[in-house]
């Protein structure tokens, strides 16, 4: 069985799962391998593609596309203000 993560990584659909990107690990696996994630500017369709404190992921997802930049790997799923501190939002418009 494939590891979960490594020292300084962490698999990209488990990342995505506990940043709450979706409802289930599996959907976000799907997002992954249906094209809609990329990990540095590099297309993507690898779930287990290790993802690293500092890497960039741009997502198209629900219409949109946004821009993360990953600040720390996660040790769980929590509630949503705990995984809105694993990235930021390099998308969001700045009033």
């Amino acid at each position: 069985m494939e590891a979960e993560a490594g020292p300084g990584w962490q698999r990209l659909d488990l990342w995505l799962w506990c940043a709450r990107l979706a409802k289930t690990r599996s959907e976000c696996a799907r997002l992954v391998a249906g094209g809609a994630v990329r990990l540095n500017r590099q297309p993507t369709d690898k779930a287990h593609a290790r993802l690293r404190a500092g890497d960039v992921l741009t997502l198209a997802v629900q219409g949109r596309v946004r821009v993360w930049r990953v600040l720390e790997l996660a040790s769980r799923r929590g509630p949503a203000a705990e995984a809105r501190l694993l990235y930021e939002d390099l998308s969001e418009e700045k009033s």
